[in-house]
């Protein structure tokens, strides 16, 4: 027997799957952090992007298994890469597949993104530092940093003035 159609009402629409709640996008279970990144750039903007990994890639994140140090992001043929980001393999990694650490890895990203980054990186001198490797609803994601170098005399000044907050929050803990 068929089954009558349904007829939309007004009023609220009905409830998503999982009880009508949001997604949570915020960064849960970091696995890495660039620190030195805040210290040697100016961080203008930030951007999430899922990476394209290998199965062994996988398996050694949810170790932690990752080093963002010395990376940075580069755009060719209108494609993000991730260059010079250490993953290391685990030990029981498997032998048919050939494990390289450092390769270059694919940033996944849409196409507006793309042209907005690579417009500022090319025209406006800022340079794409990953800023946090971390887990977001199952998959790796990676948030990028739109930066400028900092001068030696910026730095200085940076912790200059971390050092005067910690001592003023220090004086307003004592008197009270």
């Amino acid at each position: 027997m068929p089954r009558p159609k349904t007829v939309a009402r007004p009023g609220p629409a009905p409830a998503a799957k999982g009880g009508g709640k949001k997604a949570d996008t915020t960064p849960s279970r970091p696995i890495a952090e660039n620190r030195a990144a805040r210290h040697e750039y100016f961080i203008e903007d930030d951007v999430e992007a899922g990476l394209a990994l290998e199965g062994w890639e996988v398996k050694a994140l949810r170790d932690g298994r990752a080093n963002l140090k010395e990376s940075y992001a580069v755009f060719r043929n209108g494609e993000g890469w991730l260059l010079r980001c250490h993953i290391m393999p685990l030990p029981s990694a498997s032998t048919h597949v050939e494990a390289n650490p450092v390769r270059d890895r694919k940033l996944l990203l849409h196409r507006r993104q793309i042209d907005r980054l690579s417009g500022a990186v090319d025209r406006q001198g800022y340079t794409l530092v990953p800023l946090l490797l971390y887990w977001s609803q199952g998959r790796a994601k990676l948030k990028l940093g739109l930066a400028k170098g900092k001068q030696a005399h910026d730095k200085r000044a940076s912790i200059k003035e971390r050092d005067w907050q910690r001592q003023k929050s220090r004086m307003l803990r004592k008197s009270r």
